[in-house]
Order: structure tokens, then sequence, then C-alpha cells
């Protein structure tokens, strides 16, 4: 079998030799996936697109910042979808104002494919009611149910053939009973080991929790809570300032759990939800010294709009606030 072929080059069980049974329980949980999550319906999400054009809108929204966005070429290679149907597709999101093509740096004869800003709001409102599809799916199973399940369903994906570097090594899900506890006490045991700050800091961080918990509206605020291997890894919190500006908050990556993707997933999360939720702008409080932090809102865009020396947290720092206009 050739390299990159869906099946992996492990399988060694000749296809007659497939038990029935398997093929049959195989069969038939497509049939009820399928089902469940609404991808028979031909407009999937209430929205005007089909399964197959939520993922391309999926595929360029997510398509790795730095590089040369995708070609039409790249794209069905990709998806392994036909190249005429693809284009049908892309035309129908041009209509829409959705899509938007520009010379491409590696070959200046083909055009590359970018989503405009309408485009990305409209992803943004697509993902976000995926989002909550998936969470009331989930919302059935106890916690345990739910790790036992993402974990059934990431062995699926390895066992087929799925690019590792395409399998998150972690979930984010909503916080559970004890979490916001969990929140409070690592920003306060990191702050204090990694830059010194003293017990203020941690008191602060309980008030904002405190906040969020008494007075969350879960149609303009949300906390993500980043699990790997069954252990907390990181968390962040998206709040409502205003009716036209939402605030990032509490953004935590664990030191063991660095260098994943998990910091600036979390802070994507945060902005496709601050864009569905109809927010114009996002901004955040952070420190000068803060560079790791500094670095992933850089990556995504956001703009530091001023600065303030103080002194808190038994330290003399300065503090920024930036913002991302959405």
């Amino acid at each position: 079998m050739a390299r990159g072929a869906c099946l992996p080059e492990m399988m060694s069980t000749p296809i007659d030799a497939v038990s029935a049974q398997h093929i049959a329980a195989v069969r038939g949980f497509n049939r009820f996936y399928t089902q469940r999550i609404g991808a028979l319906r031909e407009h999937l999400l209430d929205s005007p697109f089909s399964l197959t054009g939520v993922r391309v809108l999926y595929e360029l929204a997510h398509w790795p910042a730095g590089g040369d966005p995708p070609t039409a070429t790249v794209l069905a290679a990709r998806l392994a979808l036909d190249e005429g149907y693809l284009s049908r597709i892309l035309r129908d999101f041009e209509q829409r104002g959705l899509l938007r093509k520009q010379r491409s740096v590696a070959d200046g004869r083909r055009k590359s494919l970018v989503l405009s800003s309408r485009g990305g709001r409209e992803f943004a409102q697509l993902d976000a009611r995926s989002q909550r599809e998936v969470g009331a799916l989930l919302a059935r199973l106890s916690g345990p149910e739910q790790t036992l399940m993402v974990g059934a369903l990431q062995t699926a994906s390895r066992l087929l053939g799925a690019v590792p570097d395409r399998l998150p090594s972690y979930v984010l899900r909503p916080p559970r009973p004890g979490d916001m506890g969990w929140v409070i006490h690592r920003h306060g045991a990191l702050y204090a080991q990694e830059y010194g700050y003293d017990q203020r800091f941690e008191a602060l961080v309980a008030q904002i929790v405190a906040r969020f918990v008494q007075r969350f509206d879960p149609a303009r605020e949300c906390c993500w809570i980043a699990e790997r291997r069954e252990e907390i890894v990181g968390s962040v919190f998206l709040v409502r300032k205003t009716k036209t500006v939402a605030k990032l908050r509490l953004l935590l990556v664990e030191p063991g759990a660095r260098g994943l993707g998990i910091g600036r997933r979390l802070v994507d999360e945060c902005i496709r939800f601050a864009r569905a939720a109809g927010y114009r702008k996002l901004a955040l409080w952070t420190q000068s010294e803060l560079d790791a932090a500094r670095h992933l809102y850089t990556l995504a865009g956001f703009q530091r709009v001023s600065e303030q020396p103080h002194d808190s947290f038994g330290k003399h720092l300065v503090a920024e606030i930036w913002a991302l206009a959405l």
C-alpha cells in the first residue's frame, strides 16, 4: 500500500479475513453518528452550506499562519475532493463575499485562497454553533464518560491512519466543579514560582473567577479548560466588559504542556467566540514581562494600545492593554 493512503501501512489483515460483524459495527456507527450530528441534512448547522462547504471554511480558517495560503489544487488534495466540485464551492463563497484570492508568494502564476473578514465572521458563528451542539451532546455524559469517549475517538483516528501532527494531544472542555479552584491555585503557584508575584495576585485571580461564576452570561461569556491525559493543563476566560467589548482573562498553560499549541488554541477560541457573540473588540490586560503570552497575542493580531507603570503583587511592573478589532 502506498504511503499516504487512507489506511495505515501497518495493516496486515487481508480484507476478506475481516469479520463481517466488525464491518457491520463500523457501518452501524457511521449511520448513527452522521445522523446524530446532522451531516445528512442538506444544510449543516442551519447554515446555507453543506457539510463539505463547512469543512472547506474550516480548513481555510485554520490554515497555519505564517505560510502561503493554499491554492485550490492544494486544498482539493488536502480534503481529497474533486477539483471541479471544490471550484463550485469556492465560486459560491466568492459570490457571498466570504473568500478572496491573492497572488501566491511561492508561485506568482497561482492564486491563493484567503477568507475575507466577512468569511471569518461567518465561520466564527458556525464554529460557535458547532461547539454548542457538540457540547450539548457531551453534556449527557459524566466527566469520566466524556474522557473515555474522547480517548476512544483519538484511538480510532490513530488506528485508521490520521496524520499524527493533526491529532490534538489535548482537549478543550467547559469547566466542571472544582476547576475554578484549580485556576486560582495554579495562577497563584505558577506566578509566584516564575515571576515572584505574592499572594495579592492570587487574590485578584480569585476575585475575577468569583465574578465570572456569580454573573455568568452563557450567551456572551465562556471558559475553556485544557486537559491532557486526564490532567488539567491550561485555562482561559472570555468575559463581557461592555456591550461591544469583551476581555480575555486568566490565560495559563502548565509548564509541562507548553509547546503543544495549547496557548494559541485558547486565544483563538476566545477570538472566535467573541466574534460569534457580536463583540466588536477584544481587549486584555497583561504585564510587559510576560513575554510568552505577549508573543501569543501578537500572533493572534492583538496590538498594544497603552502601558502604565505600577507597583503590584510585591513588584514594580509595567501594565499593558492590548486590543483586537473584530
